[in-house]
């Protein structure tokens, strides 16, 4: 049961890394912010994905829930001022 676990996570990050880099690469070409904001949001999904992997599969002993929640707090705090801060 665990193996199954561990690919669903390993396949999140993967999304969450794929969606990262094109978003950043579309930034690197148009220039447009908001393609930051969203690539940085998604690139600190990927390290939250990657934690909640070692919490639950490689470390399952010890509860690291309190470090992956806050990554993904900080995730969407810069989504959300990625947001605010174009809609000026």
């Amino acid at each position: 049961m665990i193996f199954f676990g561990s690919i669903v996570y390993v396949l999140g990050a993967l999304v969450s890394l794929a969606c990262a880099v094109l978003l950043l690469r579309g930034y690197a070409r148009g220039r447009q912010r908001l393609l930051l904001w969203s690539g940085l949001c998604f690139s600190v999904l990927t390290v939250s994905k990657a934690a909640v992997l070692v919490d639950l599969v490689l470390v399952p002993g010890i509860d690291l829930s309190v470090v992956w929640l806050g990554v993904k707090l900080v995730a969407m705090a810069l989504m959300i001022f990625g947001l605010v801060w174009e809609s000026h």
